[in-house]
């Protein structure tokens, strides 16, 4: 159990000790800091720990965000501060500080009495914050917006404090800040007016979001099942269940947001099932098509592959940009003027594809149309989002003034997903005449995909996949610091997939595009991973995985030799055993990751897009 220590002087009538143990804390009371500095050394050091001022004032749902969420080692707000594990020893030496400056000067030669923001208030509180800080601690500081919390003064300071706290709804704003605060047109107006009063319900029933976001998941896989039978009626249930798991899908994160429920295996599920539902419903439209007469295997992938390319755009121009310097552009400027305009904020978002309106697309065109309609929709819906975005953002990178750090070009570099054979090879170019990585990355991608349409399964395909990998080391040979080096990553995910669909495709087997299916959506998992592993700060997937599996350019050389050695039945085979043993590994090496120690406690919504 958590432990709250009280500092100060009980102040008659106060409801703190309550608010704390009602948000679970164990609560003990301290006259000075000698005396906490004795009780917080009574506190087990794997328990969470936290210093209330007696005098604090304030709503409990601001307590609540500064003493329990689980993602930071050190929290305060006005007047408390709390401190995890990994923040204990920080904690420690901070009030070791104030104890032995009580004296005279506080820590780092500063007066010591320490004023707070409300009166003339001497809160042991927010004097040890004030020593994080000097320390250089990082301190998380929650947003509280309309909440109060402050320590008093005086009488009559603490009586408009108390009124102030009567004047705001601690659940309305509760309920309010469970929503994220940007999302699309659908999921903003047709969702989440009722699906925070859903998270509500499941926190008070004691659901943890994992348990949503797992029912979120079998409802998609339902859905999915439902649309492989080919039926009218199974059609318009699958479209039901959709918009239904999406609904769940909501719900989870509102529920972290609203119960500050966030987990390391919370970020994996929430991370990989969104990609997980939609690629297996993908797959069920086609076997129901299929049971109708239709082949439409080719377009299921073909979705798969937009989308995937699409989110590695986001991925890699997010991470390109993260910590540039000079980030400004005369095309960021004026996108932050038509944000000012309420309309094109919303229809900016729509066109863009968003997860809510593409879910509800496909819900609406599976029940009323056909597989076939549904994925022309898609396709064509997904490609102009592609087109709009990333001419927008290579349009933003050619006009700004931006030196990219370190970290954005090892992070380009572990999207780039370089197995060994494009590492060997940069090696020994590195250093050797121009480097232009994205026309190199372009070049090897119409090489090798011109290659599989024209030839098909056959030696001069290999040759073009032999020339893609010598051009992907040059792309991956130097640091990937310049203006459109972000293209690389995805020019990367669509060579190796359109090789793969092109191959099965021109193998003119039945099971042959299923099985390159198979083998796209469990190479896009791992490519998913690696985007999560570097959000959350834990470095990207390890190399002994990236090599197992081939890297992206000795997958490509491995099916287009699988493709010319085999005949069309064998090659379906080879098709099948890759994608089982790629998922395997993956899947085995990403679990073990995600349910580690060391894996990131973040917990997010979904992709917009």
């Amino acid at each position: 159990m958590p432990t709250a220590i009280l500092t100060g002087q009980p102040v008659p009538g106060s409801s703190i000790e309550g608010d704390l143990r009602s948000l679970g804390f164990d609560v003990r009371q301290a006259a000075d800091a000698a005396d906490t500095a004795e009780l917080l050394a009574g506190v087990p050091a794997r328990e969470r720990v936290a210093l209330v001022d007696a005098g604090f004032v304030g709503h409990v749902h601001a307590l609540r965000l500064g003493l329990t969420d689980p993602r930071f080692p050190l929290a305060a707000i006005p007047g408390a501060l709390t401190a995890q594990a990994a923040g204990r020893p920080a904690l420690i030496r901070a009030l070791a500080h104030e104890n032995s400056a009580s004296g005279g000067t506080a820590h780092g030669g500063a007066p010591a009495r320490a004023k707070s923001s409300v009166g003339d208030v001497d809160s042991l509180a927010d004097r040890v914050v004030t020593a994080l800080d000097t320390d250089g601690e990082g301190v998380h500081r929650p947003e509280l917006g309309s909440l109060v919390a402050e320590v008093p003064a005086d009488p009559q300071a603490r009586n408009e404090a108390r009124q102030a706290v009567a004047a705001v709804d601690d659940e309305a704003v509760r309920l309010k800040s469970a929503v994220k605060a940007r999302d699309g047109f659908f999921t903003t107006f047709c969702i989440s007016p009722y699906s925070r009063y859903l998270a509500r319900w499941c926190a008070r029933r004691g659901l943890t979001p994992n348990q949503v976001t797992t029912a979120s998941l079998i409802t998609a896989l339902i859905a999915a099942g439902c649309a492989a039978t080919g039926t009218r009626g199974g059609f318009v249930a699958a479209g039901v269940l959709l918009i239904a798991s999406f609904v769940l899908d909501c719900t989870d994160g509102q529920l972290a947001r609203y119960s500050l429920q966030y987990s390391t295996l919370g970020a994996w599920l929430d991370a990989t099932f969104d990609r997980i539902k939609e690629y297996a419903y993908y797959a069920g439209l086609a076997l129901g098509a299929a049971r109708g007469g239709d082949d439409v295997w080719a377009l299921a992938l073909g979705a798969m592959i937009l989308q995937t390319c699409r989110h590695v755009v986001d991925f890699s121009f997010n991470e390109a940009n993260h910590d540039a310097t000079a980030n400004t552009s005369p095309t960021a400027a004026l996108s932050d003027r038509l944000d000012s305009v309420g309309w094109t904020v919303w229809v900016r978002r729509m066109i863009v594809l968003p997860i809510g309106e593409r879910w509800a697309m496909i819900a609406v065109l599976t029940a009323a149309t056909t597989p076939r309609i549904t994925f022309y929709a898609l396709t064509a819906g997904c490609a102009f989002a592609a087109t709009y975005t990333t001419a927008g953002r290579v349009l933003r990178s050619v006009t700004r003034k931006a030196r990219r750090t370190d970290r954005a070009a090892q992070a380009l570099a572990d999207l780039t997903d370089s197995g060994p054979l494009a590492q060997g090879v940069a090696r020994i170019v590195r250093g050797k005449g121009a480097h232009l990585a994205p026309l190199s990355a372009a070049g090897g991608v119409v090489l090798v995909v011109a290659g599989a349409l024209v030839w098909g399964p056959g030696w001069w395909t290999v040759l073009m996949a032999a020339a893609y990998t010598l051009l992907s080391a040059e792309a991956v040979s130097r640091p990937l610091k310049g203006a459109l080096d972000w293209l690389v990553p995805p020019l990367f995910r669509a060579g190796e997939y359109l090789t793969v669909l092109i191959l099965a495709a021109k193998s003119e087997v039945n099971g042959a595009l299923p099985a390159a299916f198979g083998l796209v959506a469990a190479v896009a998992y791992h490519h998913y991973d690696t985007v999560y592993r570097i959000r959350g700060n834990a470095g990207a997937s390890p190399a002994w995985l990236v090599r197992a599996v081939g890297g992206q350019e000795g997958r490509t050389l491995l099916v287009a030799v699988l493709a010319a050695l085999l005949t069309a039945p064998q090659f379906e085979v080879a098709l099948t055993v890759l994608a089982v043993a790629v998922a395997l590994v993956v899947l085995v090496e990403s679990i073990r990751f995600w349910v580690s120690a060391g894996a990131p406690a973040v917990h997010d919504e979904g992709e917009p897009a």
